[in-house]
């Protein structure tokens, strides 16, 4: 059966609306609540080298309810520091976010010796949820 051509707009509206609000509606849920960053081997002898580079982004944004938990995993063969916590070669460390603020640290991975830690407020309501999905999306196309 075909569709008479003046129905179709009104289709498409129907479609869309049904596809937004469910976006809206539908809570959001991750598989994994870590957000796993690498200090890979080597950061150590290379910056002793003179070689500025950096291992780790010098903000890291993290969302309540869903990437709250930052791990850092140490892959060098020296300690690294990361706030008042020694991450010894090998070891890695998890610090479970609670509360959304914006947070520095004491990071020795880095060149400028800091990283900022950005925790935002989880979407709980349909008009977060759904502004997070297409943020989330976003970013994702921007990256490929």
């Amino acid at each position: 059966m075909k569709l008479p051509r003046r129905k179709l707009p009104w289709v498409v509206l129907a479609v869309t609306s049904s596809v937004i609000l469910a976006l809206a509606l539908i809570p959001v849920k991750v598989e994994s609540r870590e957000a796993l960053f690498e200090i890979p081997r080597g950061t150590w002898a290379r910056r002793s080298a003179g070689i500025s580079q950096e291992v780790l982004p010098s903000e890291i944004r993290l969302v309540l309810g869903l990437s709250d938990v930052l791990v850092l995993k140490n892959l060098d063969d020296v300690p690294q520091i990361f706030g008042p916590t020694l991450i010894m070669p090998g070891q890695s460390f998890r610090l479970p976010f609670s509360t959304a603020s914006e947070y520095q640290f004491e990071c020795t991975a880095h060149a400028s010796g800091q990283m900022k830690v950005i925790v935002a407020e989880g979407p709980t309501t349909p008009w977060s949820r759904l502004h997070f999905r297409i943020n989330y999306l976003a970013t994702r196309l921007v990256s490929l």
